[in-house]
């Protein structure tokens, strides 16, 4: 029994149209997948169904159980949404409200849409937080979203559609911030809930490794068209359109220097601990906290040149980790960075000891170790421009220069990223909005790169790409430390990038360091259970080979 029935959507912006001329169908109860790069339409035309897409001109039909969501009124849209179709979407921290705790927002859901008692709706706030696996659900259903880490709020994400056991779900990305065992378990979650509730669900991704696992079928989609549609089986199996086998090679492949373990050292650290304070419940809270340890007793050698990689769960500590090698966050213990131990380095390393957050980072300190995060979207300010996005580490550590010379740095960076004023005209006076996810983190790099770092702190950043731009990504990272001699920290639960990037791994799990040493005997031999897990989960059946076919050749 068909579900949703698609019938030749099209989506325009103006004069651009984005989405043009699709049809597809969705059974009751069936698992169906929708592919594609960024940019190529998948996400509006998930937002289009539930007429989420403001200034958009929309044509066709959307008919959902015979009802066409494109000709309801608002108000009997309002019941459809969140109630018989929900959806989870890409990036949760601009999808939940920093205001409210995680647990409120989620009752909210049951006491709107449900009716449920306030007392209940908090009761089964928690309950929904404890079935996306998340850890100590009592104590996130009190947090707000900023104190979650990405994966975290994605599960809470998770937990809020699914309250109202809809009978369609729309999932644009959901496992996008998630760890490789994570996804397993939202995989398996929303396995479970689709066959007790014969509930349907439409997934957006770009992991195809996701794909060939969750779904019945699957559709393709380039430049606001589906290309190639049918089971997974089939389509896996023997790809028809060109476009389909780019997506199924690209795979991150490896290309570093090769690895030098008596090479200079750019960055250590040792006996690396950071606390949190959170607060107690009962009478003990009003005169003492407790402390939650995210990251104990850490130890860490990153040599000139070379990559380390840290690999664990969402939750685990690596993010935190890397906050404290950037002085950004409150910590004890001690770090050293290359051309620094001669500047009073007993001072240096007591300071250390006392209160990393307070040591003196001067700025050419500073200028050493830069960072590219996770999400480009959020980490680049929408009111700057690419100019002043990029040349304001200059603006800073090269006060001296002109606006002119400002210009040519800016211009030079960009181009060393693949982004030159050739192929994006007047780029310097565009702002964020305007680029792709991959272009976006284009600049991120550029701009970390255009102060001349000798180490990169690189906290996911190819997590939210699609399969073929995150391995444009990698292989400009690549390039980029082959001729400039980088040394990166690479914080990751991808193991497909370690095998990448990576020359020494360190594995992490509850803030504890449980594993490390040459990439290829951590990842290649495992020694610890839970990385053997973790490489487990990461293990894919291998690809097969595409036949040679003649190319539809678009006139």
């Amino acid at each position: 029994m068909v579900l949703l029935d698609v019938h030749d959507l099209k989506i325009a912006f103006g004069d651009k149209e984005v989405v043009r001329g699709i049809s597809f169908s969705i059974s009751q109860g069936e698992k169906w997948a929708l592919v594609g790069e960024s940019g190529s339409g998948k996400s509006v035309t998930a937002l289009a169904i539930l007429r989420l897409v403001q200034n958009a001109h929309i044509q066709g039909k959307v008919l959902f159980d015979g009802r066409d969501t494109l000709q309801m009124s608002e108000h009997a849209l309002r019941g459809l949404r969140g109630d018989e179709i929900a959806m989870i979407f890409q990036e949760p921290m601009t999808a939940l409200n920093p205001l409210f705790t995680i647990g409120d927002q989620i009752a909210e859901v049951l006491e709107v849409k449900k009716g449920v008692h306030k007392k209940d709706a908090a009761v089964s706030a928690v309950a929904l937080l404890a079935q996306t696996g998340i850890a100590e659900p009592e104590r996130r259903a009190q947090s707000y979203p900023h104190q979650l880490s990405g994966g975290q709020r994605q599960r809470a994400m998770i937990a809020m559609a699914l309250a109202c056991q809809p009978r369609l779900l729309l999932a644009d990305e959901p496992t996008t911030a998630l760890d490789v065992t994570l996804r397993s378990q939202i995989l398996d979650l929303l396995d479970a809930l689709q066959k007790s509730h014969g509930m349907a669900v439409l997934m957006i991704t770009h992991d195809l490794n996701l794909v060939r696992r969750f779904a019945d079928r699957i559709a393709v989609m380039e430049n606001g068209c589906i290309v190639e549609q049918g089971t997974v089986e089939a389509v896996f199996a023997d790809p028809q359109h060109a476009y389909t086998r780019k997506l199924l090679d690209s795979k991150p492949v490896r290309d570093v220097v090769t690895e030098q373990p008596q090479g200079v050292t750019a960055l250590a650290a040792q006996h690396l601990r950071v606390v949190y304070p959170i607060a107690q419940s009962g009478v003990k809270g009003w005169f003492k906290k407790a402390e939650f340890v995210a990251v104990q007793d850490a130890a860490m050698e990153l040599k000139q040149g070379q990559t380390l990689g840290i690999i664990g769960e969402s939750g685990s500590g690596k993010s935190t980790l890397a906050l404290a090698l950037l002085g950004l966050t409150n910590a004890s213990g001690t770090v050293f960075y290359k051309g620094f131990e001669a500047e009073t380095p007993v001072k240096y390393a007591q300071a250390a000891m006392k209160n990393i957050a307070k040591m003196h980072f001067s700025p050419a300190l500073r200028k050493t170790i830069q960072v590219v995060f996770q999400d480009p979207f959020s980490s680049l300010s929408p009111r700057m421009t690419v100019q002043e996005i990029v040349d304001e580490g200059l603006r800073v550590h090269a006060p001296q220069l002109s606006p002119l010379e400002l210009q040519g740095r800016v211009i030079q960076a960009l181009g060393s990223v693949g982004l030159t004023q050739e192929q994006f005209p007047n780029i310097l006076q565009r702002y964020p909005h305007e680029f792709s996810g991959g272009q976006r983190q284009r600049i991120a790099i550029a701009r970390a790169l255009i102060v001349q770092p000798q180490v990169l702190v690189l906290d996911e950043p190819t997590s939210a790409l699609d399969v073929t731009i995150q391995k444009q990504v990698l292989e400009l990272l690549q390039k980029l430390q082959k001729e400039r001699g980088l040394s990166y920290v690479l914080i990751t639960h991808d193991v497909d990038v370690i095998r990448a990037m990576a020359h020494t791994v360190m594995v992490m799990k509850d803030g504890v360091v449980v594993e490390s040493g040459r990439m290829h005997d951590v990842v290649d031999n495992p020694q610890h259970a839970y990385t053997k897990r973790l490489c487990a989960h990461a293990a894919s059946a291998p690809r097969p080979p595409a036949k040679p076919r003649f190319e539809d050749i678009p006139v």
